[in-house]
């Protein structure tokens, strides 16, 4: 059949910010899909500790008030997250997540930052996988399709319906359901298994980043460095409390 037609988790986090190394999580979503339809969610508001940036409750529509009033501690949002996606990895089933070198990265980062223990420790040492990553995938398997990658324009290119961009449950269901998508336009991505696309999508993404650092250094940015890590970057080793 496969992994586009068996069970995907969708996987998403609004936030403050758009650095993962400093950004809080303010909501999240899981959600499983089978083909295309949500079969069950798990969604969290938290209270990030921290003051959510105007230009960041434009984003997502998430007040300070409302986060302070109704959100979960921001610890307890973190851990309860790890411990749904790790148990869905556990069992071997991929976790989708646009662009997720963020999304994971700064769920790590959350982590801890609250003295947490880490994916990869919640795995036994393992790494968390697979992941599928439908922006790392799409680039890579339509390289020179011209206009931009966010997850509205790749929903659009590949007719997903995003109900409500920037809700965490609606985006995680997009996320999924273009994943499908992609799979099912080019068939050497749906005949990869989803432990050897995670292993692909690492490849990918790191010769990605090489180029990108490429093109900023001839362009002038000579100390230019992108971290070409995939899913989880390198955390620096001390993170805003």
């Amino acid at each position: 059949m496969g992994w586009h037609r068996e069970l995907l988790i969708g996987f998403d986090l609004e936030t403050t910010g758009t650095d993962p190394h400093e950004a809080r999580i303010v909501t999240g979503a899981v959600i499983e899909v089978r083909a295309g339809e949500p079969l069950g969610r798990r969604e969290w508001l938290a209270d990030p500790g921290v003051e959510i940036p105007a230009d960041a409750v434009a984003v997502h529509g998430i007040s300070n008030e409302r986060a302070t009033a109704e959100g979960s501690p921001a610890d307890r949002v973190a851990d309860a997250i790890a411990d749904v996606l790790v148990s869905y990895w556990r069992a071997g089933v991929p976790v989708v997540a646009y662009n997720a070198a963020f999304d994971l990265t700064l769920l790590s980062a959350e982590l801890r930052r609250h003295g947490l223990p880490s994916l990869t420790d919640r795995l036994d040492g393992a790494p968390p996988a697979p992941v599928i990553d439908p922006y790392t995938i799409d680039r890579w398997a339509d390289r020179y399709r011209r206009g931009k990658r966010n997850l509205e324009a790749v929903c659009a290119e590949y007719g997903i319906v995003l109900d409500a961009a920037h809700d965490a449950c609606a985006d995680a269901l997009a996320a999924a359901r273009l994943a499908a998508a992609i799979a099912t336009r080019h068939p050497k991505i749906a005949a990869l298994g989803p432990a050897e696309l995670h292993t692909r999508q690492i490849e990918w993404y790191a010769a990605w980043a090489a180029d990108f650092q490429s093109f900023l250094r001839r362009k002038g940015d000579e100390t230019a460095v992108i971290d070409g890590t995939w899913p989880v970057r390198h955390l620096p080793d001390s993170l805003p409390a």
